[in-house]
């Protein structure tokens, strides 16, 4: 279990799937940067996020966003929107409503569905930490809804992404304490990254000054 003043982001962990480097500039040397991709994310969040409207739909409650923190993980973080489903067999108690109420997490983000897991490593985090919190059954299923094709994709909260959201944050949680920030691994993402500029990952791979400028060089003939 964590102490609270140690808690991380739980959004760090999509920067973690990214680039290891990527995180520990970001939540160790604590440097940011903007392009149009984070632009746009945080648009589309900022859309999503009224922390003062709850709605009642039938049998549904739409919440927006939900503090969330879980001292087994060490992380908090928010939740776009959570939907709480009438369901008398599995669902929970909530203050204020009759009957019981099975949560369902949706997650905003830009763009479409990836190919790596980052964005449902960061749902399944999310969901760990609001069953953490409302002591209730598993989460077994939450989605994201993607800006570009406005589109939801349903995702299985399955144990084998439980245990990398457990392992991952380890990781971090050691970097964090040894301030540690590893050197970067060069990758075709690294010209999409906003930390470009302060990373310089030519600078921290196997080649020497010399070397990285001399190919700089090259690359703008």
């Amino acid at each position: 279990m964590y102490a609270e003043e140690d808690y991380l982001p739980l959004s760090g962990i999509q920067h973690f799937v990214f680039c290891r480097r990527q995180w520990a500039l970001i939540h160790v040397e604590e440097l940011w940067g903007e392009n149009v991709l984070t632009a746009e994310g945080r648009l589309l969040h900022d859309k999503a996020h009224d922390p003062f409207a709850i709605e009642k739909r039938k049998d549904v409650i739409i919440t927006r966003d939900l503090a969330v923190h879980s001292r087994e993980l060490g992380v908090s973080g928010k939740c776009d929107v959570v939907e709480f489903f009438r369901d008398d067999t599995l669902g929970i108690s909530l203050l204020g409503y009759s009957g019981r109420w099975r949560p369902r997490i949706v997650e905003y983000k830009r763009g479409k569905s990836k190919i790596d897991d980052c964005d449902r490593l960061q749902l399944t985090a999310q969901a760990m930490c609001l069953e953490e919190m409302l002591a209730c059954p598993k989460i077994t299923q939450s989605c994201i809804f993607y800006g570009e094709t406005k589109h939801r994709e349903y995702v299985e909260l399955t144990d084998a992404l439980r245990e990398t959201v457990r392992k991952m944050f380890g990781e971090m949680h050691e970097y964090h304490s040894r301030q540690h920030t590893p050197r970067a691994k060069v990758t075709k993402s690294c010209k999409r990254c906003s930390l470009n500029e302060q990373c310089v990952p030519g600078l921290s791979s196997k080649h020497n000054v010399a070397q990285y400028i001399a190919s700089s060089l090259e690359s703008e003939d």
